[in-house]
């Protein structure tokens, strides 16, 4: 248990985030200055940014903050466009050069940055993890809600292990920090991985805000990844493939019967309808069953291949040469 105030990490995924990032980047460094005041976080704690290959400013604007502080604000640049979640283990894994624990949040902050002091309190008092789970979900709609909330109950029923209404806000330890890295996936679903890391883990919840801001995570996108969810942590969808399989055919022996006992009677068949119908029914029933299979094959195949999840560009660290000469020199993938 760390007797003394924590250097924390304040780890900040960015993706085209050039409106918001300079007012962020403010409420974040005061956030971090309240909590050194109070004696919950050290002076030396950081804000590291995670550039998901910006195609606007956004690494200007990073570069800006680190000149102008080059001790709290820190940033690395992803040679490519690679997604949410492989920009967000990019931050974490760097940020185990310069923090005992290290919380992750969205750069909108409709993550409450209030709590951040009771997540280090947790870790003081011996959590490896520290999760951020919503109180409630009004500020989001209708839609989005039931959507939401359909989504952690299918992964439950499927099997895998999540925390409900934990999105990505969460506090880990280095030596949590360490564990994760362990684990080289290339479909990456941090919120399905964390759990199974172990450890001691505690709850923090909290109000979330509304969106300044649209989104960028599409409906699609949402989508993409509750499936990347289910398909990365369960073998369940084949298991219900299997067992659609054993329903289709005994409906299939069922209406063999039905035809033998017919044409032994002598009664005519009605017409092509019944025929047509059930064509098409296991027709699509053997259409998504090879679509959902070959979704695992898929995965499988880009594991294999053991293609890095992402490479960094450029280095934005405390000490100005120190980054300025790591970022000339070639960087191993992760």
């Amino acid at each position: 248990m760390p007797t003394q105030a924590p250097v924390i990490a304040l780890v900040v995924p960015c993706y085209n985030e050039s409106a918001i990032l300079e007012d962020s980047a403010r409420i974040l460094s005061s956030k971090l200055d309240e909590m050194a005041a109070a004696g919950v976080a050290s002076a030396d704690s950081v804000i590291l940014f995670s550039d998901d290959g910006s195609t606007d400013t956004t690494w200007d604007i990073i570069s800006r903050l680190h000149a102008e502080a080059p001790d709290r604000f820190l940033g690395i640049h992803l040679a490519a466009n690679r997604g949410h979640q492989a920009a967000l283990l990019a931050g974490l894994m760097e940020s185990r050069k310069f923090a005992e624990a290290s919380i992750s949040l969205d750069a909108d902050l409709q993550d409450d940055v209030n709590v951040l002091p009771q997540f280090v309190e947790e870790y003081r008092n011996g959590h490896d993890i520290v999760y951020g789970v919503r109180s409630d979900r009004s500020s989001d709609s209708f839609l989005k809600r039931s959507t939401a909330q359909g989504f952690y109950r299918l992964l439950a029923w499927m099997g895998v292990k999540t925390v409900y209404n934990h999105a990505d806000f969460r506090l880990m330890s280095a030596r949590a920090l360490d564990a994760l890295s362990e684990y080289g996936e290339v479909n990456l679903y941090l919120r399905g991985l964390v759990p199974l890391i172990g450890f001691r883990q505690a709850i923090v919840t909290y109000s979330r805000k509304a969106a300044a801001r649209p989104t960028h995570y599409s409906i699609s996108k949402m989508l993409l990844l509750a499936w990347d969810g289910i398909t990365s942590f369960s073998v369940r969808p084949i298991r219900v493939i299997t067992l659609a399989g054993m329903t289709a055919l005994a409906f299939c022996i069922a209406v063999l019967a039905y035809v033998l006992y017919s044409k032994f009677f002598g009664y005519t068949v009605a017409g092509w309808t019944s025929l047509t119908i059930l064509i098409l029914l296991f027709s699509g029933v053997q259409l998504v069953s090879i679509g959902v299979i070959g979704e695992y094959i898929a995965k499988t195949y880009m594991e294999v291949k053991h293609r890095p999840r992402y490479l960094v560009s450029e280095r934005l660290e405390p000490n100005p040469d120190q980054a300025e000469h790591e970022s000339n020199q070639p960087h191993r993938p992760v």
